[in-house]
C-alpha cells in the first residue's frame, strides 16, 4: 500500500503539451506538473536520433521549466519478432545503446522498451508461441534490461497495439516469468492499448498485473455503440466507457505507479465530442498537426477532481 501522506503525480507524453518541445515544457509547468515523459520528436529528432547536444538542449529546457524527466520513451523492440534475432540484436540493441547516451544527459527515472509484435497476437496466449518459435526473445529482452540497469536507470516495458505480443494479463505474467529480467524491471501498463488488443480494462486485470506494474499510462476511449467490449471512439477520460475512476483509484491507493502518465486516446474521431482545438484527432488532419493539449488539460482536471490522492 502507498503512504497515505504521499500524493501520486501526473504527467503526460511531451508531445501532448505541444509539438514544439520548448512550448511543451512551458505548458507542463502551467498545468502544475513536475514530471515529463520525453516522447516523440524533440527539436526535430526522434528519441532514437537524440545526440548529446540535442539531449542537453532538452534537459536545459526541462530544468528551466522546473520539471524532471520521468521516462525516456524509446521505440526499442517495436518490431515483429518474425524479422528475427539479428534485427533485434543489431538494430534495436544498437539504438538502445545510443539512446542510453542521451539518457545520461536527460537523467530519467525509466527507460522504456516496447513489447514486440507477433503475427496473430491477441487471438490467444502468446508466450507458448514465443518459446516455441522465437526462443531468443527472452535473452534479448533480458540483455536490454540489463543494459538499462547498468546505465543507472530502471527498465520498463510497455504493451502496444497492432500485433503486440502482450495483451491478456496472463501474457504479461508469463512473459516476465520466462524472461527473468533484473529485479528493477517494471511493466508500463497502457490500459487502453491492452483493451485495443482484446483485453477490456477491469479491476481483475489490474490485480493480476499489480505485482509487475511500475508505471501506468491512461487515456479515454469509448466502446462501440453495439459492443461494450470493443474500443471504437476516441474521447477523453470524461466520456470514457471503461471504469476509469475505479481502476485509477486502485492504482493510486496501492502506490504501484507514483507517477501516472496521460496518453492520447486511440479510436475514431467522434463528431459530438469536444476536442477543444480545431482539427484535433480529426482523420483529415495529419497526426503531426493534432493539437492534443486541450483534451490533455481536460483529462488532468478529470483525474484531479475524481481520484483521491492525486497531487493537485
Amino acid at each position: 500500500m502507498s503512504d497515505p501522506n504521499t500524493e501520486v503525480e501526473l504527467t503526460a507524453l511531451s508531445g501532448m503539451g505541444s509539438r514544439d518541445f520548448d512550448l511543451a515544457v512551458d505548458q507542463f509547468a502551467r498545468w502544475g506538473l513536475r514530471w515529463i515523459d520525453v516522447w516523440g520528436t524533440i527539436y526535430g529528432k526522434s528519441v532514437a536520433e537524440l545526440d548529446a547536444a540535442t539531449a542537453g538542449r532538452a534537459a536545459a529546457a526541462i530544468e528551466r521549466a522546473g520539471l524532471r524527466a520521468y521516462c525516456l520513451s524509446t521505440l526499442v523492440f517495436n518490431e515483429h519478432v518474425e524479422r528475427g534475432e539479428e534485427v533485434f540484436r543489431t538494430e534495436h540493441l544498437g539504438t538502445l545503446d545510443r539512446t542510453l547516451e542521451a539518457a545520461a544527459v536527460l537523467k530519467p527515472r525509466y527507460v522504456r522498451l516496447i513489447a514486440g509484435k507477433l503475427d496473430g497476437a491477441g487471438a490467444g496466449s502468446t508466450v507458448p508461441r514465443l518459446k516455441r518459435e522465437h526462443p531468443w526473445v527472452a535473452e534479448v529482452y533480458r540483455e536490454a534490461a540489463r543494459r538499462i540497469v547498468d546505465a543507472g536507470f530502471i527498465p520498463t516495458m510497455e504493451n502496444e497495439v497492432h500485433d503486440c505480443f502482450l495483451a491478456q494479463p496472463r501474457d504479461f505474467v508469463d512473459f516476465v516469468d520466462w524472461v527473468g529480467p533484473p529485479d528493477q524491471f517494471r511493466i508500463t501498463w497502457d490500459i487502453q492499448n491492452a483493451w485495443q488488443m482484446g483485453a477490456p480494462p477491469t479491476l481483475d486485470a489490474y490485480r493480476t498485473l499489480r505485482p509487475l506494474i511500475g508505471y501506468v499510462h491512461t487515456k479515454g476511449g469509448r466502446a462501440a455503440d453495439d459492443d461494450p467490449t470493443r474500443l471504437e471512439w476516441n474521447v477523453g477520460l470524461d466520456a470514457a466507457s471503461w471504469p476509469v475512476v475505479e481502476i485509477i483509484q486502485a492504482v493510486v491507493d496501492d502506490g504501484v505507479s507514483p507517477v501516472i502518465c496521460l496518453n492520447p486516446s486511440h479510436g475514431t474521431w467522434r463528431a459530438d465530442y469536444d476536442y477543444g482545438a480545431p482539427g484535433a484527432f480529426h482523420p483529415d488532419v495529419p497526426f503531426e498537426q493534432w493539437d492534443m493539449s486541450k483534451v490533455t488539460e481536460k483529462d488532468l482536471h478529470f483525474l484531479r477532481a475524481h481520484i483521491k490522492g492525486i497531487r493537485k
